[in-house]
Parts: structure tokens; sequence; C-alpha cells
């Protein structure tokens, strides 16, 4: 039975690599054919950064089973130490591809460092009050970007704290070769996007690849037994703030990498894109794909992304019947009738192992 059992999770992880690869090789063809709309193809980063915040947290959310509101704080992370990694290195590194992948591991880094200095003491909280401390630490680092200044030039970086809201970039001392990156409460602006599609695939791959082998490994098992029974797992020996907190950081490292692929697609970036309602979106994604179920975070984050897109003809009212097709898709997916049909289709591809052991 156990040998089934691992059997079936490799075929379902492996047939969620396949969809992604699939989905990669299809709209590339269709993008290069000039088959999509132009809105559409500006889409497809955003999705891939979305897919990758969707997943990672669904590592916090529905593997380790702690509501974390604050995933748009390490975006934010990501987003802004990938910009100034990007932008001051310009010179240095004149391939876009090689510099981009620099930014998104250095977003990655800085990301997991505040995932770290939050996680230690903000997971020995639970349920409520480890949402709003995470929803705290996201409005943080929305207010510290409001008030930071980067610049830089031949001298290397300039960095400032605009506290009492009277400095100006002019205020960094630049030389007249040098660049300013974040301009405040501005953000950052005159960004030269390098962000591409190919990118945002590896990312959404390694994303992959880092979680589902987690979960596999024995680690993994140890994190949803504490899911499952924090004091069972405790009673065996299972050392519940290392767990945890290789879980938050895993989680928001990711982010911070999808941050750092979010933000240099875009020229212009202000801190108020990754406030509450970024958090709120990106837990819509995991739970509308259901908790702990990675393929469904895909599915969500991809549709909900391009649907107000795919709902602009209806103008004025198109956030109005976007709203009323979550609510009608989250009442579908929580029906019994729909889970116990959805059911009956997973079990099309995939043999019940119990079944198969009882069987025999």
């Amino acid at each position: 039975m156990k040998i089934n059992l691992r059997n079936k999770r490799t075929r379902t992880d492996f047939l969620t690599y396949a969809g992604v690869i699939i989905a990669f090789v299809i709209m590339t063809i269709l993008q290069n054919q000039g088959a999509i709309s132009r809105s559409l193809s500006g889409q497809l980063v955003p999705i891939c950064a979305y897919v990758t915040m969707a997943v990672s947290l669904n590592l916090t959310v529905g593997i380790l089973g702690e509501l974390s509101l604050g995933h748009a704080g390490f975006m934010s992370v990501g987003a802004f130490s990938g910009i100034i990694a990007a932008m001051s290195l310009q010179s240095a590194i004149p391939s876009d591809a090689v510099r981009l992948a620099v930014a998104m591991v250095l977003g990655a880094f800085f990301a997991a460092i505040a995932g770290f200095l939050v996680g230690t003491p903000v997971l020995r909280l639970r349920g409520d009050y480890l949402a709003i401390v995470t929803l705290a630490f996201g409005e943080i680092i929305k207010e510290l970007v409001n008030c930071l200044l980067v610049g830089y030039d031949e001298n290397g970086l300039h960095m400032m704290f605009n506290l009492n809201g009277q400095k100006t970039v002019a205020d960094l001392g630049l030389t007249e070769n040098g660049i300013e990156i974040i301009k405040g409460a501005q953000g950052a602006t005159s960004t030269t996007t390098i962000a591409t599609f190919t990118a945002g695939f590896i990312l959404v791959m390694v994303t992959l690849i880092v979680v589902l082998n987690l979960i596999r490994s024995r680690s993994g098992r140890a994190i949803m037994a504490l899911r499952d029974n924090r004091i069972a797992a405790e009673s065996v020996g299972i050392n519940i703030t290392k767990y945890k907190l290789m879980a938050f950081v895993t989680s928001a490292a990711l982010a911070g990498a999808a941050g750092a692929l979010y933000g240099l697609n875009m020229a212009s970036l202000q801190a108020t894109k990754f406030n509450f309602n970024t958090s709120i979106l990106v837990l819509v994604f995991v739970v509308l794909g259901g908790l702990g179920n990675i393929w469904g975070s895909i599915i969500a984050a991809t549709l909900l992304t391009v649907l107000p897109e795919m709902l602009r003809s209806f103008a004025e009212f198109r956030m109005l019947v976007y709203a009323i097709v979550l609510i009608l898709v989250m009442l579908a997916t929580n029906n019994p009738t729909m889970k116990l049909f959805f059911e009956r289709i997973r079990s099309r591809f995939f043999k019940n192992p119990a079944k198969e052991v009882r069987g025999k």
C-alpha cells in the first residue's frame, strides 16, 4: 500500500510538472504567432508571479496550517530589493537574463531574511493572532518603502530614509551619471523592464520542485503532522519552532523571488501595490484552489488573474461581475455534489491504493 501511495504521489507531481510545461509551450507558440491579444500577452509574467505566490502561500496556509496575511510584504521586499540590484548592476552585468536571475536570487534572499526575522517571534502565536501580526508586518514594509530613497552612481549605492517627509532624491548627492531608483512614495520609476515569460516559467518550475519535494520529504511529513495535531507531534519529539520556521522562510523566499520578477516587469512600481488587498487576493487563490492542493493553486491563480481582463467588456460593472463569479465558484467548489463529481473524474486517472490492496 505504501509503494502504491508513493507511486500515486509521484504520478501526481509528474502530471503537475508536465501540465505547466505544456501550458508554457502552447502559450509561447501562440505568442510568437501573434495569436493572443496584447493584453493577455502582458499578463503572462504577472500570472507566473501570482502562481508562485499562491503555491508558496499554500505551503504556509495549506501544508503548515497557519494563516498568514503578510505575504504581500515578502513580495514587496523581493520586488524592491530586486529592482535595486538590477538597476545598480546594469554596467557590471550587461546581460539582461543574468541580471534578472541575480535580482531574483537577491530578492529571495532578502525576503528569506525578513521571513526569518518575522517568523522567529511570530510563529509562537497561532490562529487570528498570527494573522494580525503578519498583516501588520506587510503594512510596516509598505510604510518603510514609502520613506526610502535610493540612488546609484559610480561611487556605489546611496540610501536614505525620508522619515520627516522633507528630503528628496537630490539629497542623496548623486553625480551626473547617477540614476534614481526609488523615490519614496513615488516608488521605483523608470525601471528597465527585463522580466520575461521564460524567466517566469523557470521560477514556477523551481517553486514547484522546492515545494513538492519539501512536502514529500521527512521534513514535510513533520510539517503536516504539526498541522494535523500539534500536541501529538510535539509528544513524539518534533521540533515545532524548527519546522514552522522552515516552511515560513521557504514560503517567504519564493514570494521574494516572485516579487523581483513582478517588479522588473513594471516600469513604475509603488509600495501601495503590495497592500492588504494583494495579500487577500493571494489567499483567495489558495482557498479557491484548495488548501494543500498545489495544482488547484496554479489553476486558481491563473484564472483569477486573467478574469478581470476578460470582463473588460462589462465596463464599470466589471468588478461586480468578477465578485459574483468568485462567489459562485466558491459555492460550487464547496458543494458536496460537485466534490463527488470531481472525485469521480480524479479516480479515473488515479487509482485508489487502499482499494487495490483490499482487492488483492
